[in-house]
């Protein structure tokens, strides 16, 4: 799963309302979008985060001398090292640190459901939202065919496939 910039706000918004009517959350009319303002900042927080562990790589790709194709290997190392979180771990992440500030946030006057009933709503909310990346990746298998998988070609015409599908659906 992949957090994008354009999802943000209906996830925060998506995550008060579900925990609001559900009554696991108590939130006044007008701290709301307050609320929902503070689970985007999260988010973006995690998106800035990943950026510097991104120019990061890209950094030690340049000062090892190694092509890109070794983008997600030393994105796993700088990663490591920061400790950053990414993929399905970086997600939990996020969800831990919406929830606490659910539980300390002066726009949350109560919180009534325990730390495992909220993760599971708002890990919902967000794998509505989130689950795009496989839709994306099926589509762009799905118009390569004629390209064997593992081939330089197939890595580069891929790599273009998943791009223009995200550009198409507004997600860039």
């Amino acid at each position: 799963m992949r957090l994008y910039p354009k999802v943000i706000p209906i996830i925060s918004r998506e995550c008060i309302q579900q925990l609001t009517q559900d009554g696991d959350i108590e939130v006044e009319m007008m701290r709301v979008a307050d609320a929902e303002m503070d689970l985007s900042a999260i988010m973006r927080e995690y998106l800035a985060n990943e950026e510097r562990v991104n120019q990061a790589t890209r950094e030690a790709l340049e000062r090892r001398g190694y092509d890109y194709s070794k983008f997600n290997q030393v994105k796993r190392e700088m990663a490591d090292v920061r400790g950053f979180k990414m993929g399905d771990e970086g997600i939990e992440y996020v969800i831990n640190q919406m929830i606490e500030f659910l539980l300390i946030s002066r726009n949350v006057e109560e919180v009534f459901s325990p730390d495992n009933v909220l993760r599971m709503k708002i890990f919902s909310v967000m794998k509505k939202h989130l689950d795009v990346d496989d839709e994306i990746d099926r589509e762009a298998r799905s118009r390569l065919k004629h390209l064997q998988e593992g081939t330089s070609a197939f890595d580069i015409e891929y790599n273009k496939t998943v791009e223009q599908i995200r550009r198409a659906r507004g997600l860039i």
